[in-house]
């Protein structure tokens, strides 16, 4: 079980990670610094390939044979994974939304 902690804790670690660099590239794009803004997603991707593999070497044992124990920290970080997943998918459509409203200036007296 040791090892498996070790494991859950990595899963955890870089997960959190990625949610952090996601949310970085927002803040940088609502900054209008894109180059940041894609540098946090990179970070970002790789953190989440990193907590993907590690969920893949678990689902690996298991579909070798090797029960993995359900305890309340693989849930934990299964939902960290879940949510980071997410958060970076968001990360990209916001960094892509301020991207697209940087270049516009709304003159609420244009027309008068």
């Amino acid at each position: 079980m040791e090892t498996n902690i070790e494991i859950i804790m990595s899963l955890i670690m870089n997960a959190g990670n990625s949610k952090s660099y996601s949310m970085e590239a927002i803040k940088a794009a609502k900054e209008n610094d894109f180059s940041l803004a894609a540098e946090k997603l990179k970070e970002a991707e790789t953190a989440i390939n990193a907590a993907h593999s590690t969920q893949t070497s678990l689902l690996t044992k298991e579909a070798n044979g090797e029960k993995t124990e359900i305890s309340l920290l693989l849930i934990h970080g299964q939902d960290h994974l879940m949510n980071a997943i997410t958060f970076l998918d968001m990360a990209k459509e916001f960094v892509t939304l301020y991207e697209k409203v940087s270049g516009f200036s709304i003159n609420v007296n244009e027309g008068n």
